[in-house]
């Protein structure tokens, strides 16, 4: 097993998905905080209180992590004055210190201090058109192949803000 320090920078349970209809309209609002500082990870179930807990058909994916190195590029590469809201990405985990779109196919854990909580990684979390609106006229090409992962979670825990470990499994 190998282990990388980073540090867990957001975290994101949302209970409705706020980016309906045609992204010119524009995001619906937050139904209340939406970015709290710790969240509860149910195996097989996804995170307690977000909008793909326990459906069916997103159990396999869940979770959603994104690398915050991918909206460093987003600035970067755009030229911005400051970097995007990660919160506007709409992702569960904003990870600092590990390239999080190579995690497809491998079995990690992530351990904030409550022990680790096993996670498998299953397929891209692709960006969306609504990137150019959220975040900056351009991000969604830019974000391309750096938009994340879709994970499933193989045990329960709870995660928190600020330093980690990942581990690799294997």
């Amino acid at each position: 097993m190998r282990s990388f320090p980073v540090t867990i920078e957001l975290l994101l349970a949302s209970p409705r998905s706020r980016y309906e209809g045609r992204p010119g309209d524009g995001p619906l609002p937050a139904d209340g905080p939406e970015t709290p500082s710790s969240i509860e990870i149910r195996a097989g179930l996804g995170v307690v209180g977000d909008r793909y807990y326990a459906k069916p058909a997103h159990r396999a994916a869940s979770v959603t992590l994104m690398a915050m190195e991918s909206l460093d590029y987003v600035t970067a590469a755009l030229s911005l004055d400051q970097t995007p809201d990660a919160a506007a990405t709409r992702r569960n985990i904003m990870l600092r210190g590990f390239p999080v779109d190579e995690l497809r196919g491998a079995s990690f854990s992530l351990d904030s201090g409550d022990g680790p909580v096993r996670f498998r990684g299953n397929r891209p979390a692709n960006p969306c058109a609504w990137m150019d609106v959220v975040l900056a006229d351009g991000a969604f090409r830019a974000l391309r192949g750096r938009g994340g992962m879709r994970c499933e979670p193989l045990t329960s825990g709870r995660l928190s803000l600020g330093p980690a470990t990942l581990a690799l499994e294997g």
